[in-house]
């Protein structure tokens, strides 16, 4: 029976306003203050896992940056994972998955591997970042980034309810697919890579190679980050200095472009090998099928030229292996006369090789391959008046004048041919026909300047030295 003083309603049944009105606060309140109590704890975590690591990353949208989606969900899983740990179980997560971030922006922004970037990692006392206030900037905000991570994780991030889970999942979800929106456009400018791609290079495109015959020499200069302008003017000012009338009146002058993956390495076996591939694959075997090699059989003397160490990226050990019977790096090249000139790849001037390649040539009554790789023009260039890129020249191209890096790295170009140019036309200079090409497009941070060069293409210059018998500088007469 209902208890007396109890109302029925229309089936019978009990039913007391009071008793309803009071059984809701009792199930609601509980569980109100559970998941109030997740929200200092939620608030923490994102501030650490989806804030903290991704913010500096999320500035460089203004200007553009490699696609990061995967990185910010792997952070946010290892977020997930380490939550309930100790603080500074958790510091050191954060570390390492910012490191990681950090490798891999780097990486995108060379078109490196991960693996192939952590390889090079031995070679890094090379380096000298402290010249440039781009990596000086990186460095600071690290720093700080990392004293905010450690103080916000002062506060507990270990929250269990379901709600909670689920609200810092669709965060880290979101996030990734906000940053994967916003770098879509740029995506195809960064981690290229060359499986199934056909196979095409300067030497190939120009036909540099043909004409090894023994009866002239040749000369392959690969330029460090010479890319292939997208503006016409741009362009065309990378053969200012050969269509000079000095230049044509000796050599032919031909040009076109290439596709490139990968660094500087995946480069130079583009041009020297023939092939897709990267040096670590020949560093303790040797390549007869390589350009070097098919030209010391064919008895020609066969030098490397690099400005900068030999051992950086144990060029001293692979050059061997591909055919170079003589390898000249920076401190050979300084000792025969050139100058330093600093950056982050500090290193001898480029502008002074040429000079000790005619002599290097001038010196052997072999014909002779001669293969130079430069690296003033390595990014970031600072303004600097060893590297003669304090002030930028006057030029009616809108790029060049508009951007500082652009204009630098022309200016370095620039000197290139003209030191090369001025060996070329001496009349002492022996014959030779000369193919230059860019390594890879040059690895700008930024949407704006990385646009304006070709993200898949770098371009090549052939001086092919015109048949005149009765000028020719005959071997045996070097």
């Amino acid at each position: 029976m209902a208890r007396a003083g109890a109302r029925r309603g229309p089936e019978g049944l009990a039913d007391s306003g009071r008793g309803r009105g009071s059984m809701t606060p009792a199930l609601s309140r509980p569980a109100a203050r559970w998941r109030l109590a997740d929200l200092p704890q939620l608030h923490a975590w994102l501030t650490c896992w989806v804030i903290l690591p991704n913010i500096g990353f999320w500035l460089l949208w203004i200007i553009a940056a490699p696609p990061r989606h995967v990185e910010i969900l792997a952070t946010g899983v290892i977020g997930l994972v380490v939550r309930r740990r100790s603080r500074r179980v958790q510091f050191a997560a954060f570390a390492l998955a910012l490191a990681y971030s950090m490798l891999s922006f780097i990486a995108g922004l060379f078109n490196l591997a991960v693996a192939s970037l952590l390889a090079s990692l031995r070679f890094a006392a090379e380096l000298r970042p402290g010249v440039s206030v781009e990596y000086a900037v990186c460095a600071v905000g690290i720093a700080v980034i990392l004293s905010l991570a450690w103080r916000a994780l002062r506060r507990p991030t270990g929250f269990g309810s379901l709600p909670s889970t689920l609200i810092a999942a669709a965060a880290i979800l979101a996030a990734a697919g906000l940053d994967f929106a916003v770098s879509r456009g740029m995506s195809g400018a960064y981690g290229r890579t060359a499986a199934d791609s056909l196979f095409d290079s300067a030497i190939n495109a120009s036909g540099f190679a043909d004409a090894a015959d023994g009866k002239r020499d040749l000369i392959l200069v690969v330029v460090e980050s010479m890319g292939l302008p997208n503006d016409p003017t741009m362009r065309a000012r990378l053969t200012t200095r050969w269509r000079q009338p000095d230049v044509a009146a000796r050599y032919t002058l031909s040009e076109g472009a290439a596709p490139y993956f990968g660094s500087t390495t995946s480069g130079e076996i583009r041009e020297l090998c023939g092939r897709w591939g990267d040096y670590y694959e020949l560093v303790e075997r040797s390549d007869a099928g390589c350009l070097p090699a098919q030209l010391a059989a064919k008895g020609y003397r066969t030098t490397a030229m690099h400005s900068f160490a030999g051992d950086f990226f144990a060029r001293d050990a692979w050059y061997p292996n591909i055919g170079f019977g003589r390898m000249i790096f920076r401190e050979a090249l300084v000792e025969r006369g050139a100058g330093v000139c600093p950056g982050v790849f500090p290193g001898a001037c480029d502008r002074d090789v040429p000079t000790i390649m005619r002599a290097v040539l001038a010196n052997d009554t072999q014909p002779q391959f001669v293969y130079w790789l430069t690296v003033n023009s390595h990014l970031p260039v600072p303004a600097d008046a060893a590297l003669r890129t304090g002030d930028c020249p006057a030029t009616e191209i809108a790029a060049i004048r508009r951007f500082g890096m652009i204009c630098r790295q022309f200016k370095l170009w620039d000197d290139i041919a003209d030191a090369l140019a001025t060996q070329l036309v001496r009349p002492d200079f022996p014959d030779a026909d000369i193919l230059l090409v860019g390594d890879h497009m040059p690895p700008y941070f930024d949407r704006a300047q990385r646009s304006q060069f070709d993200p898949a293409r770098v371009p090549w210059i052939l001086l092919r030295r015109k048949r005149e018998p009765s000028a020719a500088t005959p071997l045996a007469a070097r």
